[in-house]
């Protein structure tokens, strides 16, 4: 009898929304050489995380069939999913009735006897992980995933595992020269391989994004901080607090000192987590620009706020990324998520740090009106982010170190995944500023238009990405 070939799988699932748009992963390597022998992913339409998950699984057993169809063979599968690992090990019943015919498809495919699963960590699984959201790219954008557009080989580069899989019995030296003769047969099949299985599962399609604008609040010049026309204060702008590379700047369990940052950073980073950052949607004071903050009265959206809500929730919606939506506590922005939230079946969460700065005595005046009345005060706020509004206000230093704690805790309970943040104009503007690392002043050249949508990302070596800023283009 030939020696048994050895395999591993890794495998996994995703569902932006879980429900949600979701697609899935696998990839087949060489244990002793660490080189990736086949490769599948799939968008696979509306479904669970745990249905994609055990639609990775399949893929890649099916493929590492399809590599030696006709040779003893020993495979090591590989997941972060406890659930799929304990039940295919029979450990664990599998109950759901969407499960059962997963896993028998799953048991079928190469004998019980060589295969075993292994539970392992999510940052262990990075090519499966990057495969499935590669695949639900490409359907987002009405696409089939392709192998040749794949980088997920390249952004996870493995050294060898065999030291971490069960030992095969044969003469010693003959796992090299085993994988050497796997990778010359295997070889030929590859192409096959990944055509096989990328057509063995044909799936659904989907659509994509949001965003554009409505001059409500523009900000003023630090060039002419006393010209009212520049600032909007339905929502006014804001300088914020610490300095670029004040820690508070920086990802949840970012590394001391300057990040890596450009081509010389690592690859290997992960998946970002993703705030979609939604400004609110009109009230009654936004188009006579007054200021509207958290220590004043709590306003309802108005009719236009409503519709602009429900342009936001169509848009996401038809994107379907969104898998958790949080919100600041005050009332626009409760509406406004609860109306994105029942287009996506999600529960809006509600983080206190998201609030919108307390304006003190300033509360639903006029720019205009503060001028005349606080005239003194007024200038001393705009000239530095650590001075308050009149009567007891909130500095925009305090706000951006409450948002930067916001932002850490929402960033370490939700790493690498997509996050709908619903809240005010300051900040989604300091969140934009920290990730720039731009200086206080910056924050008075944005503009934020309501029910705009802003993007960034967050990455495991503490850096961010700002990818969108004031989107409106759901509200045309």
């Amino acid at each position: 009898m030939p020696e048994p070939r050895r395999l591993v799988i890794e495998a996994d699932g995703g569902s932006r929304g879980n429900p949600g748009p979701a697609g899935y992963g696998a990839v087949v390597f060489d244990p002793v050489t660490g080189e990736t022998l086949a490769e599948a992913a799939e968008y696979i339409g509306v479904a669970t995380n745990n249905v994609a998950e055990y639609r990775g699984l399949i893929a890649g057993l099916r493929s590492a069939k399809a590599l030696i169809p006709d040779a003893p063979v020993r495979v090591t599968v590989r997941m972060d999913s406890k659930l799929v690992v304990e039940q295919m090990s029979g450990r664990w019943k599998i109950k759901h009735p969407d499960m059962k015919p997963l896993a028998a498809e799953a048991a079928g495919i190469l004998p019980a006897e060589s295969v075993s699963y292994e539970w392992i960590p999510r940052e262990r699984n990075k090519h499966a992980d990057r495969l499935a959201n590669e695949a639900m790219d490409a359907g987002r954008r009405g696409l089939r995933w392709e192998p040749s557009a794949s980088t997920a080989a390249l952004d996870t580069p493995r050294g060898t595992v065999a030291d971490a899989l069960p030992p095969v019995s044969g003469p010693p030296g003959d796992a090299t020269a085993g994988a050497a003769r796997a990778r010359a047969a295997l070889s030929s099949s590859r192409a096959t391989a990944s055509a096989r299985t990328a057509t063995e599962d044909p799936s659904a399609r989907a659509p994509r994004d949001p965003a554009a604008l409505s001059p409500v609040d523009a900000g003023p010049a630090p060039a002419a901080p006393t010209d009212p026309a520049a600032l909007s204060p339905a929502d006014p702008a804001d300088p914020a607090a610490p300095a670029p590379m004040d820690p508070t700047a920086l990802a949840p369990g970012a590394p001391a000192g300057t990040p890596q940052v450009g081509w010389g950073a690592p690859a290997d980073l992960g998946t970002p987590t993703t705030f979609l950052l939604l400004r609110h949607g009109e009230t009654a004071l936004t188009p006579e620009k007054r200021f509207s903050g958290s220590g004043g009265g709590d306003p309802e959206l108005s009719e236009t706020g409503r519709r602009q809500a429900e342009g936001a929730a169509r848009s996401l919606a038809a994107r379907g990324t969104v898998q958790r939506i949080v919100s600041s506590p005050l009332r626009r922005c409760r509406e406004t998520a609860e109306t994105v939230a029942a287009r996506l079946n999600l529960d809006v969460h509600i983080e206190d740090g998201l609030r919108e700065t307390d304006f003190g005595a300033w509360e639903g005046l006029t720019f205009g009106e503060v001028r005349e009345r606080y005239g003194p005060d007024l200038d001393a706020w705009l000239a530095s982010p650590d001075a308050c509004p009149t009567g007891g206000g909130e500095s925009f230093a305090e706000v951006a170190r409450r948002v930067a704690g916001a932002r850490d805790a929402l960033t370490a309970g939700h790493r690498g995944r997509t996050v709908l943040v619903v809240t005010h104009v300051t900040p989604i503007k300091t969140l934009a500023r920290l990730a720039l690392g731009a200086p206080p002043e910056s924050l008075f050249r944005m503009e934020l238009s309501p029910a705009s949508l802003s993007t960034v990302a967050y990455y495991a070596d503490g850096n961010a990405s700002l990818r969108l800023l004031n989107d409106t283009s759901h509200l045309r």
